[in-house]
């Protein structure tokens, strides 16, 4: 069966003055959507790389804010891309490779980064590894002729809201108390809510199939 057009993520900040001001700039300039895509890995390295450097000791407050401007920056390079890609009109045949290729190895680098940052490797493995079930899932029911299910309770948006969130906590905590539990907590969050949203999407593909008879 040959797969659907890829679908778009819901996403209110594409309606935004700012992201269209943005893309309409780099479309105008020739910047291809697929070094926009790739630019997201680079700011996921370097929020790994700040992440790691918090787990050892160094400058934990400054990297902990680093690590969460470089999240930011991932998001913002995941909009932009698909903006100049579509309202753009710079679509390329390799397209759909990285729009999603890039994402699942930047799940894979802030997740782990941050599970080193708050020295529990462990979980912050599981919670990559939950992030990436979340997006096979939804190529899987894309695979069966299935809408595109981009929902929550722990889509990547709101995974990297919360590591956003639990980065600029611990850097209060560190500054204030001296411990990052605050990361810890995000992770533990961002487990359990990825688990009930692979749940949620799987009890949706099943629905969907059994639907077609």
């Amino acid at each position: 069966m040959t797969a659907p057009a890829p679908e778009r993520r819901p996403l209110n900040s594409r309606n935004s003055r700012w992201a269209h001001r943005a893309a309409a700039r780099l479309a105008a300039r020739g910047v291809a959507p697929n070094r926009i895509s790739q630019a997201s890995m680079g700011f996921a390295a370097l929020a790994f790389a700040a992440f790691w450097g918090v787990g050892e000791g160094v400058a934990p407050q400054a990297l902990l804010l680093i690590g969460a401007l470089c999240v930011q920056g991932r998001l913002v390079c995941n909009l932009l891309d698909g903006m100049v890609a579509v309202e753009g009109g710079l679509k390329t045949s390799d397209g759909p490779f990285w729009n999603e290729a890039p994402d699942r190895l930047a799940d894979a680098l802030i997740l782990g980064g941050l599970g080193l940052a708050a020295g529990q490797a462990a979980l912050g493995l599981l919670a990559a590894s939950l992030a990436i079930a979340t997006a096979y899932l939804r190529e899987l029911g894309r695979a069966e002729g299935l809408p595109g299910d981009y929902s929550g309770p722990m889509a990547k948006p709101h995974r990297m809201a919360t590591v956003t969130v639990g980065a600029v906590a611990a850097a209060v905590e560190v500054a204030t108390l001296g411990s990052t539990l605050a990361l810890t907590l995000a992770l533990w969050a961002i487990v359990i809510g990825t688990v009930a949203t692979i749940l949620r999407r799987s009890v949706r593909i099943l629905n969907g199939l059994r639907a077609r008879g």
